[in-house]
C-alpha cells in the first residue's frame, strides 16, 4: 500500500504521472494530518492557503484509506468540477480501484413522472416554457445521469425545472408510476456502493434535518466526512435546522394539484376551482406584503391588519382545498400525495404564523421573512446551531475534516468551532506557498470619506479612475451592496473607457466567461464574486473591495443573534461581526492571486481599516495574506508600469 509521502512526495508518483503536478510542503503537511484524522476516526480543522493544493491534499489520502468516505463541497459547481476533473486526475494516478460516486439534491435529477405530467398539460405554458420543455423531452430519450447540469442549453433559472425535477414534498415516493426510470434512484444506489461519494453542503445538511420518507435516508453511512469550503458551512446549516414556507410551494402545490386532477380524476370541476382560488390567494398575500426584495422580522408582518386579513384567507384557501382532496382520498396516488401536502403546508404555515412559544420567548427560534423577485418566504431560523450539528456529528461515529482557505481569523479558529460546536479538534494552518510579497502589492488609499457618507461610493470611483488606467481595467471591483455597485456602474459608464460586466446582465458563469475573453473588462459584482470565482493569468490584475463586508445590521437573523449575545454579557460585535466580516474579507482578497506566476493589486478603500479609533482593524489586518502593502498610488501605477516591461521583454 502506497503512503501520502510516496504520492505526493518531491519524488512521488504524481510528481512522475500527473503533468504539471508542482509538490508542496504544506500540501503534503496536510495530507499527513488528513490521513492521521482518518485513521484515528477523529476531527481536523484546517485552514490551506490558497495554492497549497488541499483537494490532492485531502483525497490522496481519502482514497488511500479504504474506508467509506463523504467528501461536500459549498456548490454544485465546486461539487462538479471535483467529481468530474480533481478525482480523476488523482483515481488514474493511484490506479486504485476505489468506486466513485457524484451525488446532488433531488431538484438536480430530471423526474420523468413530474415530465410526462408537464407535457400533459402542454397548452397551459409559456411560449418560452413549451420551447424549452421541448428541449428536456428530447434530452430525456439521451441522458444516462438525468443530471440537469447536463442541459448546458438551458438558463439555470428557466421556469421550466420545476415543471420536470421533483421535490420532498412532490415526490410519490414508491407510489411513483416512473419509479424503475427514477435517476434519483440510481443516484443513491451509485452512492451507496461506492468507496468515496461527492456530495454538496445543502445535501449533507438536508440528510442531517430530515428523513427523505419516499427513500430513506438521503446518504449513505460513511466512516469519515471531508467538509472543503468550510467556511460556509454555519449559515447552510441553519437554514436547514428550521422551517420555511414559500409562496412559490402554495403554487407549485396549486399546479400540481391540477395536473394530477387530469391525469387522475377529470369528473370534479370544484376541484380546479379551488385551485384557481389559491393561486389568487397566494398571489394576493405576496402583493399585500410587497414586491420590494428585503428581509424583516415576522413582528413587522404580525402587526400589519391587512396582512394578516390576507394571510387568513390564504389559510382558508388552503384548508378548504385540503378538505376536497381528503374527501377524494383513494382516486389516485397523485392527488392523495397533494392532499399530504396541503396537510403539511398548513402546519408549516400555522407554525410560522402563530403566536410565539416559550421556546421562542426563550431565544430559541427567530422567525421572519423574505421577499425576492418572484416569490415570498416566511422562516423559523435556529438561534444557535451549535449542539444540534454536534449531536449529529456524533451519532455518525466517523473522522470529521473541515477545511477551507478561509477559517481561522489571525491565529484563532474559535469562532467557526463555535458556531458548529466543534470544540474538541485538532486545529492546523498552512500558509499558501505563493510569494506574496513579490506578486502582490496591498493598497489602501488617503483621503477617502467615511463609509457611511453619500457621496462615499462617487469619491471611491474617482480616486480609483488613475489605477483602473493604470491596469488597464482586468478588474473586479467587489461591492458590499447593490447600491453601491449600480451607482459605481453608471458613473464608469459615463467616465470610464472600459468595458463594463455587470452582476445581473448575464448568469454569473457567462459574465466571468466574457470577462476573462475582453482581456481589459472591468467586472462589478457583490457577495457571489467575492468567493468561488477562480481567475487565473493576466485577464484580473486588479481586486477592489469597496468596504470592509461587515452583515447589514438591519438584518432580522442577526439582530437576534447580537442581541442573545449581548444578554450573555458577551460583545457581540468583536464575537461574531468582525469575525465573520474579517474571513469575507480573506475570501474577497482571495481572487487575486490563484497561480504562482499571477501579479497584481489589491485595493480596500475602508478608512477604518487603518484608523487608530478602530481597533478591530488589526484583526482584519492579520486575517489577511501577507501582500507588500503601501498607501502611495505611485507605487500602484510603478507596479503595474513594471508588469507592462515584464511582459514587453
Amino acid at each position: 500500500m502506497l503512503d501520502v509521502d510516496e504520492v505526493l512526495g518531491p519524488d512521488g508518483l504524481l510528481a512522475r504521472e500527473v503533468p504539471g503536478f508542482a509538490p508542496r510542503q504544506q500540501q503534503l503537511d496536510m495530507a499527513r494530518a488528513v490521513a492521521e484524522t482518518l485513521a484515528d476516526c477523529s476531527t481536523l480543522i484546517a485552514e490551506a492557503g490558497t495554492g497549497t493544493g488541499k483537494t490532492f491534499a485531502y483525497l490522496v489520502p481519502a482514497l488511500l484509506s479504504g474506508r467509506k468516505v463523504i467528501v461536500s463541497t459549498g456548490t454544485r459547481n465546486l461539487q462538479d468540477q471535483l467529481f468530474l476533473k480533481d478525482l480523476p486526475r488523482v483515481r488514474d494516478a493511484l490506479a486504485t480501484p476505489a468506486r466513485v460516486a457524484l451525488l446532488k439534491g433531488r431538484a438536480n435529477y430530471l423526474c420523468p413522472h413530474r415530465l410526462d405530467n408537464a407535457m400533459l398539460d402542454a397548452r397551459g405554458h409559456s411560449r418560452q416554457v413549451s420551447v424549452d420543455l421541448q428541449k428536456v423531452r428530447d434530452w430525456a430519450g439521451r441522458t444516462k445521469r438525468g443530471d440537469i447540469a447536463e442541459l448546458v442549453n438551458l438558463a439555470e433559472d428557466s421556469q421550466v425545472w420545476p415543471l420536470v425535477t421533483s421535490t420532498a414534498e412532490n415526490c410519490l415516493g414508491q407510489e411513483c408510476p416512473s419509479l424503475s426510470k427514477c435517476h434519483l434512484i440510481e443516484a443513491r444506489k451509485a452512492a451507496q456502493e461506492a468507496d468515496l461519494v461527492v456530495i454538496n453542503h445543502h445535501l449533507l445538511c438536508a440528510d442531517f434535518a430530515i428523513k427523505d420518507d419516499g427513500f430513506g435516508e438521503l446518504l449513505p453511512d460513511a466512516d469519515a466526512f471531508i467538509i472543503d469550503e468550510a467556511h460556509q458551512l454555519p449559515e447552510v446549516a441553519s437554514n436547514f435546522f428550521g422551517t420555511a414556507l414559500s409562496t412559490r410551494q402554495l403554487l407549485d402545490l396549486a399546479r400540481d394539484t391540477r395536473d394530477e386532477y387530469l391525469r387522475e380524476a377529470g369528473d370534479l370541476p370544484k376541484l380546479p376551482e379551488q385551485v384557481d382560488v389559491l393561486i389568487k390567494a397566494t398571489q394576493d398575500f405576496r402583493l399585500t406584503v410587497g414586491t420590494n426584495p428585503r428581509r424583516g422580522p415576522w413582528q413587522e408582518l404580525a402587526e400589519n391588519t391587512q396582512v394578516m386579513a390576507s394571510l387568513d384567507r390564504l389559510r382558508d384557501t388552503l384548508e378548504q382545498l385540503g378538505g376536497m382532496l381528503e374527501a377524494i382520498r383513494g382516486r389516485g396516488k397523485g392527488l392523495d400525495s397533494c392532499q399530504e401536502r396541503c396537510e403539511a403546508l398548513l402546519a408549516d404555515l400555522t407554525h410560522l404564523t402563530g403566536e410565539a412559544t416559550e421556546e421562542d420567548a426563550d431565544g430559541g427560534d427567530i422567525r421572519w421573512y423574505e421577499v425576492h423577485k418572484h416569490s415570498l418566504r416566511l422562516n423559523s431560523t435556529p438561534l444557535e446551531i451549535a449542539s444540534v450539528f454536534r449531536a449529529q456529528m456524533n451519532r455518525r461515529g466517523a473522522a470529521w475534516v473541515f477545511t477551507s482557505a478561509t477559517l481561522a481569523v489571525g491565529d484563532s479558529f474559535t469562532h467557526f468551532q463555535m458556531q458548529l460546536g466543534v470544540h474538541e479538534a485538532r486545529t492546523e494552518c498552512w500558509d499558501s506557498p505563493f510569494d506574496y510579497q513579490h506578486q502582490a502589492l496591498w493598497f489602501v488609499p488617503r483621503g477617502l470619506p467615511e463609509p457611511s457618507d453619500k457621496g462615499y461610493t462617487l469619491a471611491m470611483m474617482k480616486l480609483l479612475l488613475p489605477v483602473l488606467a493604470a491596469s488597464a481595467g482586468r478588474a473586479f471591483l467587489l461591492f458590499t451592496s447593490y447600491r453601491a455597485l449600480n451607482e459605481a456602474a453608471d458613473w464608469l459608464e459615463e467616465h470610464g473607457k472600459f468595458e463594463l460586466f455587470v452582476q445581473g446582465d448575464a448568469p454569473k458563469a457567462e459574465l466571468l466567461e466574457r470577462f476573462v475573453k475582453a482581456k481589459a473588462g472591468v467586472l462589478l459584482g457583490t457577495a457571489s464574486f467575492w468567493e468561488g470565482v477562480d481567475v487565473r493569468g493576466e485577464a484580473l490584475s486588479l481586486v477592489v473591495i469597496d468596504k470592509l463586508p461587515f452583515a447589514s445590521p438591519g438584518d432580522p437573523v442577526l439582530q437576534a443573534r447580537l442581541d442573545a449575545m449581548r444578554q450573555k454579557g458577551l460583545n457581540p460585535f468583536m464575537h461574531y461581526q468582525v469575525p465573520q466580516a474579517a474571513i469575507a474579507l480573506k475570501q474577497g482578497a482571495g481572487r487575486l492571486i490563484r497561480d504562482v506566476n499571477d501579479r497584481g493589486v489589491l485595493v480596500i478603500c475602508d478608512p477604518r481599516l487603518l484608523r487608530r479609533d478602530k481597533p478591530y482593524g488589526k484583526l482584519f489586518l492579520a486575517a489577511m495574506p501577507p501582500f507588500a502593502r503601501t498607501r502611495d498610488v505611485a507605487d500602484v501605477t510603478a507596479f503595474f508600469a513594471a508588469e507592462s516591461q515584464a511582459i514587453t521583454a
